[in-house]
């Protein structure tokens, strides 16, 4: 399964995890670049030390390449640039706001660029500042969310610019796969099926939730403040979404969310925290090593691809 995108980054299949706060960290990151993915590294909010030590961690792990996810809306995201260039991260994708800023000082480091974009006009834009390929995520993913639907967006995002673009948002298994690089796609990028890894570390409260999921078990919350997130429901998204519904303030509603990640992601706290995930959870049904995952999901896509001429 040779693309475009395995040629760029020197992976074996062109399969890469998302960099989902306090969720994608050195565990998992070097488990799937192991498999022949491309595993990565969420910054998040955290600090630029963090990131560094999980760098170093990875690498101790694996030597095949990894990224580093940065979410240009943190505190820290001018140090934790540096440091994805002081030691020079294979890859580094970028979510939350514009790279622009950070884009020739990951270049001069020979720093492959992937801007996470959720519209055509991004996509554009990113390739124009120098940006390797682009992720092209739907509204179908877990966490932040745009509007467009990745059926949708993916083969507008391929017509319109000439750098490889990667799926995301709603990809479980080798099906996804296959119809992402028949939109047009030269890899995906998949989340919620990552959690549900043995290397990912978790809570296994998490991990049950995201399997016995249904496909009707997503909720967006933060649509009235301009910032939706897809979670798994509970108590906390039925708060949520009745003070949304009320007309509560922003700070109300930041409130209710206040540390609700990692209260689920490290606590285990399915009830009151936020469970990220895409709607794909419902397609979770096991958990399983990365490499099984990556080497199952290879499998059945290469199977769908090779028998796509009898569609012809």
């Amino acid at each position: 399964m040779r693309t475009e995108l395995t040629g760029l980054l020197g992976i074996k299949y062109p399969i890469i995890q998302g960099g989902m706060a306090w969720v994608a960290e050195y565990h998992l990151a070097a488990a799937v670049s192991q498999a022949g993915g491309l595993g990565i590294i969420g910054a998040a909010n955290a600090p630029a030390q963090w990131v560094r030590d999980q760098i170093r961690k990875t690498r101790e792990l694996t030597d095949k390449p990894f990224g580093v996810n940065v979410m240009l809306m943190s505190p820290y995201a001018e140090e934790v640039a540096q440091v994805v260039a002081e030691e020079n991260a294979a890859v580094v994708t970028t979510g939350a706001g514009n790279p622009e800023k950070y884009m020739e000082l990951w270049k001069s480091r020979n720093i492959k660029v992937i801007p996470v974009v959720a519209s055509v006009a991004l996509a554009k834009r990113m390739e124009r500042s120098g940006a390797d390929a682009v992720v092209a995520e739907g509204c179908e993913s877990g966490g932040h969310v745009g509007e467009s639907t990745t059926m949708a967006l993916v083969p507008q995002v391929a017509d319109a610019v000439s750098v490889p673009v990667i799926a995301a948002g709603g990809i479980g298994d080798g099906r996804g796969i296959a119809a992402a690089l028949m939109l047009g796609a030269k890899g995906v990028q998949m989340g919620t099926r990552f959690v549900v890894t043995k290397e990912c570390q978790v809570h296994e409260n998490y991990k049950e939730k995201v399997i016995k999921a249904k496909d009707i078990d997503t909720r967006v919350t933060g649509r009235s403040t301009g910032h939706p997130v897809r979670t798994l429901r509970n108590e906390m998204t039925k708060k949520y979404l009745e003070l949304e519904n009320k007309g509560a303030s922003l700070e109300e509603l930041e409130y209710l969310t206040l540390g609700a990640l990692r209260k689920a992601v490290q606590e285990g706290d399915v009830k009151n925290g936020s469970v990220m995930s895409g709607q794909i959870a419902g397609l979770v049904k096991e958990e399983m090593t990365c490499q099984e995952l990556i080497e199952s999901l290879v499998k059945e896509a290469d199977s769908l691809l090779m028998g796509a001429k009898n569609y012809a």
